[in-house]
């Protein structure tokens, strides 16, 4: 098992394994349709209550990293059809909503406890801070289960081509909760790009009201008291020691900025505001970037760039700035010509083409240039232009979103929109973007020998040494 050597303890219930009579509960989900149709003779009400799934249909799922925005995404995971069976958190006051809404779920504080005592488990949502990721996503497909990550997938490259790596091994069922490219705009801003409703698309801008989280500031001084409820050595997992630090000092400048999700506390890393800081979170690139830029890299088929440059406030050693400009050049693929791409975020938006006709000007926003239009979002201008493809067809199968991509991919369907082998794409696209923010210089990619062919300091940073005991 990956991670420190030895599991911690487990909260609440008592855990125990689920298995039925010998069987997997993959086997029991493999043979479900058979059983559906052999079992018609008996009312489905019976089976599962009115209009439900039955509960031999239902795929089995533990969360771990429940207290936040896990909360919401595992109510959604619970709406499609998953049972959740097992919960996870290291703070037991952040994630006391799950447990109140899940009493049923065996309650854990480490995630090498519940995967050891969860065998028979066959889905993991995962929803801790983006340092945590790798670790446990690995641990989880290491033991064969379908996964689920909040984006971004990795914090480092490094860790992105081993999860990668090893998701494809397992060939278990992946997904990344990135805005999804195969919703009905989506497929919309995908079909009227290839129709060429603004003729040849050669930059795309993307911007951001992120960061909403304290950034651009140093590490607060002094230590306060853990709570016993909260354990911070498995919170910080690989990420390089520090001493806890609950709230800002009075007086502080960033407390201004602070929206604390455990009021009225005035977080500095948890909860939630260890988005800006390096050792843990991927800033406000690394929290919008993976949802922005799903739907134009499948409209444009991006691969990877080959060359990216960013200029951004000032950068300090732990956290990122501000406010930030990333521009990444993609060549020229398969017929199509090269791309650049630009990212602002911190309130920085484009400049307005004059095409938009006074159309409102949104604070977060994908706008597409073409030889002979624009588009914002799935709406082309000039609007006269626009009335010219009303009737595009759809070609594009519109599909159930991420939670509903997910469920019927570990049922053994088509593979979800986001899955590891397709967010791999879109997760080195803010990883990088990163790097050439902190490292302040224009950075050339080499994407087959998998480093920068200029900045030995940049190739540095494609990984963070794990503190000890702790390995990828």
């Amino acid at each position: 098992m990956r991670g420190t050597p030895e599991p911690k303890r487990s909260i609440g219930q008592e855990s125990t394994t689920c298995r039925s009579g010998g069987i997997s509960r993959r086997q029991l989900l493999r043979d479900a349709a058979a059983v559906s149709a052999a079992a018609t003779i008996v009312s489905r009400h019976v089976l599962g209550g009115e209009g439900n799934t039955p509960p031999s249909e239902k795929p089995t799922l533990a969360g771990i990293g429940v207290g936040g925005v896990g909360h919401g995404q595992m109510k959604a995971c619970d709406s499609v059809g998953f049972q959740v069976v097992a919960l996870c958190d290291v703070d037991e006051v952040y994630a006391k909503k799950s447990f109140d809404n899940w009493p049923q779920a065996r309650r854990y504080r480490d995630y090498r406890e519940l995967l050891d005592a969860e065998k028979d488990v066959d889905a993991v949502y995962v929803g801790t801070p983006d340092h945590s990721h790798a670790v446990i996503c690995l641990a989880a497909l290491e033991a064969g289960k379908h996964l689920c990550c909040v984006k971004p997938l990795t914090r480092t490259v490094k860790e992105l081509r081993k999860v990668v790596g090893v998701a494809r091994e397992k060939g278990v069922a992946t997904q990344v909760t990135a805005s999804p490219n195969t919703s009905a705009v989506a497929c919309r801003t995908c079909e009227l790009i290839a129709a060429e409703a603004i003729g040849t698309v050669r930059e795309v801008h993307i911007w951001s009201n992120r960061p909403l989280w304290p950034q651009g500031m140093q590490r607060p001084e002094g230590e306060d008291p853990i709570p016993k409820t909260f354990d911070w050595d498995l919170w910080l997992g690989p990420a390089r020691v520090r001493p806890f630090k609950a709230e800002w000092p009075d007086g502080h400048y960033a407390v201004a900025q602070v929206k604390s999700n455990r009021n009225p506390r005035r977080a500095v890393y948890h909860p939630w505001n260890f988005r800006g800081w390096w050792d843990f979170g991927t800033g406000a690139l690394g929290d919008m970037g993976c949802h922005h830029a799903n739907t134009p890299y499948r409209a444009l088929n991006l691969t990877q760039p080959t060359a990216v440059e960013a200029s951004a406030t000032m950068v300090f050693a732990e956290t990122a700035p501000l406010a930030s400009i990333v521009n990444y050049d993609f060549p020229e693929h398969e017929g199509r010509p090269p791309v650049r791409l630009v990212w602002y975020d911190g309130g920085l938006r484009p400049p307005r083409p004059k095409q938009l006709e006074g159309a409102n000007y949104p604070s977060e926003g994908t706008m597409y240039l073409g030889d002979e239009g624009v588009m914002l979002g799935s709406t082309v201008y000039p609007l006269d232009r626009g009335k010219k493809f009303l009737d595009v067809p759809e070609t594009l199968p519109r599909r159930p979103g991420t939670w509903g991509e997910w469920i019927e991919a570990v049922r053994g369907g088509e593979p979800a929109g986001c899955n590891f082998d397709w967010a791999e794409r879109i997760t080195e696209f803010v990883l990088l973007g990163n790097l050439a923010i902190r490292v302040g210089q224009p950075l050339s990619w080499d994407a087959r020998a998998d480093r920068f062919s200029n900045s030995d300091q940049a190739n540095a940073m494609l990984h963070d040494e794990y503190r000890e005991g702790w390995t990828l």
